[in-house]
């Protein structure tokens, strides 16, 4: 039998497990983009969209149904990656020039290359990582609006309750975020 969305979120707030697993599966890709863009690093996103779905699991009881479920996920998802944002600014940044110390003594780091690509998705990669970092760059408030909106195709009304804040504010962090990322593109040669 086929449930809809708020049966299964009844009988997951119910402690059915079951429910709660089939709610989520249409959500995980996009809490996986979403952190993907506001943290810049594809396996620290798989964390973090677990943690996520862990603090959603956590507190599904707390659903009102004031919103919509999926505006509710992204912003539980949005603030787990805020959270990241704010811990990783204070950690120590290191060289890649820098060995490593271990017990045995020191080994150097070492990179992946990543020169074996296909040529043609070269491009296409060089101009997403060019958009990432942009996107990176930006900050924190205007970064949550810009993945929302233009990645995760959100609506202003549901990104402005995911932020908790208005749809003016909502508007104005866009715009003001595109125009950011424009200035940092605009002289690049992928554009």
């Amino acid at each position: 039998m086929k449930m809809n969305e708020s049966e299964l979120i009844l009988k997951a707030q119910n402690g059915d497990i079951a429910a709660f697993e089939r709610l989520i599966e249409s959500y995980q890709q996009g809490v996986f983009n979403l952190a993907c863009r506001m943290i810049n690093n594809h396996d620290d996103a798989a964390d973090i969209a677990q943690e996520a779905f862990i603090k959603v699991y956590l507190s599904i009881s707390k659903f009102k149904g004031n919103s919509k479920f999926s505006t509710w996920i992204y912003r539980i998802t949005t603030n787990v990656c805020l959270d990241e944002i704010k811990k990783r600014k204070k950690t120590k940044a290191f060289s890649l020039s820098e060995n490593i110390e271990t017990d045995d003594g020191e080994i150097s780091r070492e990179i992946e290359d990543v020169s074996a690509n296909v040529e043609d998705n070269l491009e296409r990669k060089e101009r997403n990582r060019a958009i990432n970092d942009a996107i990176a760059k930006l900050p924190e408030n205007h970064r949550a609006v810009i993945v929302l909106r233009d990645i995760n195709n959100m609506s202003y009304e549901e990104i402005a309750a995911a932020l908790n804040c208005s749809e003016g504010t909502v508007k104005s962090r866009i715009s003001r975020a595109r125009s950011a990322l424009y200035e940092m593109l605009k002289n690049t040669e992928l554009f």
